[in-house]
């Protein structure tokens, strides 16, 4: 069913003057029909769905924590790679950007020195206790021991220092003597022994042992320890400026153990030492304990060896900071570790899921454009056939039905809201805007009251042409008539009669009889039908309408009326005829003379006029019927109320009625 009435004007042309957007998106439904509408509805699914995904979108990116994101959009986070080793990347941009922040700081400060601790060789020293003089024979050696024996502590060092003073004390003798007695040493066996034992190999044996012992007390005590414990505290300073740059191992070295088991090993080693140096010839060794000593110590100073070797190997490291540090960008070491942050944030497991639903939303939002896409094409492809020849059969009607204006650039738009229809009116093939903001020609100001229901009329009929299912329509069209100007009437009718032939059905409605009639009198008579609104106690209902009937004019009343009197009819109002004379001399002298009796004038001035031109090439009436038309009129007037205020009591004569009677309707039959 196509139905025209004010809702079809309202919705699809115009509200009063205006034209909102919302009439240009109607006008597009109707100018596409139902196959265009459903390709369009097609698209605006897809994009009123687009639209609930940008809402989705909204809240879902919302929900992506910004704290986390930081500095980056949405998309830019989500679509951040993940990297399995991005601990290791923060913790490689932290260091690199905490040293170019203190660039100078790690310029200055120097790298691992290695540690040491000096060791015990044990080897040597326990060769040193067991040292002898090898050419002393046993009993020599045991006799002199066994008489140092006799002499008592310190006895050997006693003859050891004694001996250097026998040949101070035998110069000038012939013979050794006794440097304390000064006796002859001649007969002395114990003297030659006493040779042999302090010999050049007991004192090199002695210097070695004195040297050993210096040499233990330099490396392992006095100054020794404590430098030692310097350069730990200096090395643990530096892992921890280090530390914040690079990776630097641990210094885990107990220096108080180290402390204890270096003296322990010290004591036991030179405590032996000193007993050598006592009884330089006596055989001595390592105690079990003195060599569990130096294990302890030498297993804690491997220790050492190892932290010491790890610190050198992290100076090369240290080296890369340093160079590093001096060439740095801090602006873009900071933003490489703010990415690597956000990386981290964007794949952990809070986040992660927000960002996938937010990626996932897009995704299908994009197959949603994609199917958007494909079905605007579809539409644009079916507009670019439709709207040219929709131009076309607009304005065919509008030049039918007497139009001053035409349409011109009829479109589709694509908007946010949706399709819409654009035109302009063009009036003297000068365009007019649908609207003007700045107070110029346009639509509101330009179109009257009958031009704009003209114009939807045109919509209207342009549509049922575009429409393929037009032979099975039911055509509504309810008091088109309303504001259309009288020389669109006919048009408008002749349109209404071939439309009838080219639908299932045609209902039309109005409140002007001329305009039913001339659409009834050109109808099939087999087909149509006529109904009226009546009044029914206090509503209303449908009746058969005698259209036959109110078809007849006022003057085809008065007429027959005037006739039926003539003919003898009884019952007829007499005075009724008699007032009907002047109706009849008027509508006659109206079509007669049109350009001298115009609509307005009156027929004393029409006879005034035909006086004046009697006998002249413009004459209208001949004296004669000049005289008739008096005559007619004389009695006419007697019954009308403009002429003679008591025509109500005027007398009436049957036979004097009956004469001017037949009178005027001769003189209507005249020409």
């Amino acid at each position: 069913m196509a139905v025209f009435d004010d809702t079809f004007v309202a919705e699809n042309v115009c509200s009063g003057i205006e034209i909102g957007a919302e009439h240009r998106q109607h006008l597009h439904e109707l100018i596409l029909g139902a196959q265009g509408v459903s390709l369009n509805a097609v698209l605006q699914g897809h994009v009123a769905k687009i639209e609930e995904h940008n809402r989705q979108l909204k809240t879902k990116s919302e929900a992506i924590p910004s704290v986390a994101r930081g500095p980056l959009t949405v998309d830019a986070f989500c679509a951040l790679k993940p990297n399995t080793k991005i601990d290791s990347l923060i913790q490689d941009a932290e260091r690199n950007l905490a040293a170019a922040q203190s660039a100078e700081a790690v310029k200055q400060q120097s790298s691992f020195a290695v540690l040491t601790l000096p060791s015990f060789d044990t080897v040597a020293i326990d060769a040193l206790l067991k040292r002898d003089l090898p050419g002393l024979e046993a009993a020599a050696a045991a006799l002199v021991q066994s008489h140092f024996t006799r002499l008592g502590t310190g006895a050997e060092t006693w003859v050891a220092e004694g001996m250097p003073r026998i040949a101070a004390g035998s110069r000038g003798e012939t013979q050794d003597v006794c440097p304390f007695c000064a006796q002859s040493l001649t007969n002395s066996s114990l003297i030659d022994h006493y040779k042999a034992y302090f010999s050049e190999g007991y004192s090199a044996l002695k210097t070695a042992i004195s040297g050993s012992i210096r040499a233990l007390n330099t490396a392992h005590s006095g100054e020794a320890p404590a430098a030692f414990e310097r350069s730990i505290r200096v090395a643990v300073q530096q892992r921890e400026f280090w530390g914040r740059f690079a990776e630097v191992p641990e210094i885990g070295i107990d220096t108080a153990a180290i402390a204890r088991a270096w003296k322990t090993a010290r004591e036991a080693v030179l405590a032996a030492l000193v007993s050598k140096q006592a009884a330089p010839l006596d055989p001595f060794s390592l105690s079990a304990d003195a060599l569990q000593a130096v294990a302890n110590y030498e297993n804690l100073r491997a220790g050492v060896t190892v932290v010491s070797g790890a610190l050198q190997a992290a100076n090369a490291q240290i080296a890369l900071v340093k160079e590093k540090a001096a060439s740095a960008n801090v602006a873009t070491l900071t933003a490489d570790l703010a990415k690597y942050k956000a990386i981290k944030e964007r794949y952990s497991s809070a986040v992660a899921s927000l960002c996938q639903a937010y990626l996932d939303e897009k995704g299908a939002k994009k197959a949603t454009e994609g199917l958007r896409d494909q079905a605007r094409s579809a539409l644009d492809t079916y507009r670019q056939t439709i709207f040219p020849a929709y131009e076309a059969a607009l304005n065919n009607y509008l030049k039918k039905f007497n139009a001053g204006f035409r349409l011109g650039s009829v479109t589709s738009v694509n908007n946010r809201g949706g399709s819409s229809c654009n035109y302009s009116v063009l009036i003297n093939n000068v365009a007019v805007g649908l609207t003007d903001d700045n107070g110029g020609p346009c639509f509101r100001n330009t179109l009257s009251a009958g031009d704009r229901n003209t114009l939807a009329l045109a919509f209207f009929f342009a549509s049922l042409d575009q429409d393929a299912q037009i032979v099975s329509k039911t055509v509504v069209i309810d008091d088109p008539m309303t504001s259309l100007d009288e020389h669109r009437s006919l048009t408008t009718i002749q349109e209404m009669r071939r439309l009838a032939h080219r639908v299932s059905q045609v209902i039309i409605m109005s409140h002007s009889k001329p305009f039913l009639c001339a659409l009834w009198e050109a109808a099939d008579t087999t087909t149509r039908t006529a109904l009226r609104i009546v009044r029914d106690g206090s509503g209303s209902t449908l009746a058969a309408w005698d259209v036959d009937r109110d078809c007849i004019t006022e003057h085809d009343h008065r007429h027959a009326l005037v006739t039926d009197y003539i003919q003898g009819k009884l019952g007829l109002d007499e005075r009724a005829v008699a007032g009907a004379l002047r109706h009849i001399l008027e509508s006659f002298m109206r079509v007669a003379y049109p350009a001298a009796f115009p609509p307005g004038s009156l027929l004393g001035q029409f006879l005034g006029l035909c006086n004046q031109r009697v006998n002249t090439s413009s004459e209208i009436l001949a004296a004669i019927d000049i005289t008739e038309l008096r005559d007619l009129l004389d009695f006419a007037n007697k019954f009308h109320h403009d002429t003679n205020p008591a025509w109500e009591t005027e007398t009436l004569n049957d036979q004097e009625l009956l004469d001017f009677c037949k009178r005027t309707l001769a003189f209507a039959r005249r020409q």
